[in-house]
């Protein structure tokens, strides 16, 4: 295959050189851009961009600046080629352990995700590219709850709208033109390994403004689609308190990773503080 060189890493097809493309110019913003989920809605969009941003961005991976960017470029003219699915199988990055003895849970987190700072959680991780694909756990006052089993909430889906109402008031927006669409997508309860029951509430969140919501005429307001989220409840009750595990996810972006994510929610436990 004329121009093109062998290179055993995540990817297998590189360019040999940026004069391959005919002196077309590309920067990796844009290319990273063409990939992100916001802006392309094709199945693998998502690996791909994050594909392409940890090559640029990782030590990890030893390559010149220049060979980084050719392999973004390369990426970008496959797609372009109708080779979607050449040579860019992401690796599964695995899951790795928190446990919290002090506060009493433990999940599995995507290992590559990072830690970060989450209002009203205590604690957040969040994928390193896709912003707002993120985890967080929060749980009610021990000094104020006094739940003794999950089944205090009432069935399952009594549970799914008392978790979507908190959604809604947590999204509460005091922007003119903005509107939220809510659906509970499923409700269930499980026994897990401890033998303790869990809820578990998925729910779809769209929201929609306009781009000139102070227009007269109502043809001026249009309206478009800002984000389409999925989010996905585990709730747990162990020390008399309420314990929930919250995955937030880019609806494409669930679509492509729903595997690893169902990982992460039967994962949660809630566990006796010692």
């Amino acid at each position: 295959m004329a121009g093109l060189a062998i290179v055993h890493h995540k990817f297998s097809l590189l360019p040999s050189s940026l004069s391959d493309f005919n002196g077309t110019k590309f920067t990796s913003s844009s290319i990273q851009y063409h990939y992100h989920p916001d802006a392309n809605k094709q199945a693998g969009a998502t690996k791909k961009f994050k594909e392409i941003t940890a090559a640029y961005e990782t030590k990890a991976f030893a390559v010149p600046r220049r060979t980084a960017i050719a392999l973004m470029i390369s990426s970008y003219s496959f797609s372009h080629a109708n080779l979607q699915n050449t040579a860019f199988a992401l690796q599964s990055v695995g899951l790795k352990e928190y446990i919290d003895t002090f506060d009493g849970y433990s999940f599995k987190y995507p290992q590559n995700w990072i830690q970060v700072r989450g209002a009203n959680a205590d604690i957040f991780f969040r994928d390193p590219f896709v912003l707002d694909e993120n985890l967080s756990v929060g749980f009610s006052s021990p000094s104020s709850s006094k739940y003794k089993s999950i089944e205090d909430l009432g069935p399952p889906q009594e549970a799914g709208k008392k978790v979507i109402k908190q959604y809604l008031t947590e999204f509460m927006s005091t922007r003119l033109g903005v509107k939220r669409e809510s659906n509970i997508l499923s409700t269930s309860s499980r026994i897990a390994d401890d033998g303790k029951m869990y809820y578990e509430v998925e729910v779809n969140i769209k929201s929609y403004a306009s781009n000139n919501e102070l227009a007269v005429m109502p043809q001026d307001r249009v309206v478009r689609l800002e984000w389409d989220r999925r989010y996905l409840s585990v709730l747990g009750v162990e020390n008399n308190q309420l314990y929930e595990l919250r995955l937030q996810v880019p609806e494409n972006v669930f679509v492509e990773e729903e595997n690893d994510l169902r990982q992460v929610m039967n994962s949660f436990r809630v566990n006796k503080k010692t």
